[in-house]
């Protein structure tokens, strides 16, 4: 197991919780997205994205916007294995996360400043993407302020939508098409 995930390894009882193992891999052609709704301690949204062979994840409370007004809090948490992309289900009571989590939306994306690789746009705390997912479609920037608090912005492009609230019009799975409180 690689350092980078010995803190996500450390945190799970995997004998109690069905989430995956911590494995480094990394997928073929374009790098992945997933964002996961999580009813843990409060719901939130767990934006991840593909860097260096794991998830570099966010917890972002209010969930993503189309719109590019709506400044996102997203808050840096533990990376996680690549297979983290496909973990639906629930995370048992005393267990690290405790609670709901569903696949909200998944995709591919792509570095919209391919001059500057994605580590390094992470370690300057300034990542532009283009999602494409179901759910989410287009130009995304994650920008870092403080330490673990960055913001996720719709950045202006033809997929910006200012009336539509994404997340609570679509509030299926895209793997299972249950909602998380049928989970």
């Amino acid at each position: 197991m690689a350092k980078k995930l010995a803190k996500y390894a450390k945190r799970r009882n995997l004998k109690r919780s069905k989430e995956p193992k911590a494995k480094v891999s990394a997928s073929k052609g374009n790098p992945c997205f997933v964002v996961q709704q999580h009813a843990a301690r409060s719901m939130h949204y767990d934006l991840r994205l593909e860097v260096g062979g794991v998830m570099k994840s966010w917890a972002v409370p209010k969930g993503p916007s189309l719109n590019p007004k709506n400044k996102r809090l997203a808050v840096l948490t533990d990376d996680h294995p690549l297979s983290y992309k496909n973990f639906e289900g629930v995370i048992p009571k005393g267990e690290y996360g405790a609670g709901s989590v569903i696949v909200w939306d998944r995709g591919k994306y792509r570095n919209l400043k391919p001059e500057i690789s994605m580590k390094s746009a992470f370690r300057k705390g300034h990542i532009e993407v283009f999602l494409k997912g179901k759910k989410l479609y287009g130009a995304f920037a994650l920008i870092r302020f403080r330490e673990k608090n960055w913001l996720l912005i719709k950045m202006k492009d033809e997929h910006a939508n200012l009336r539509k609230n994404v997340v609570a019009s679509e509030p299926h799975s895209v793997k299972t098409g249950r909602t998380i409180r049928e989970l």
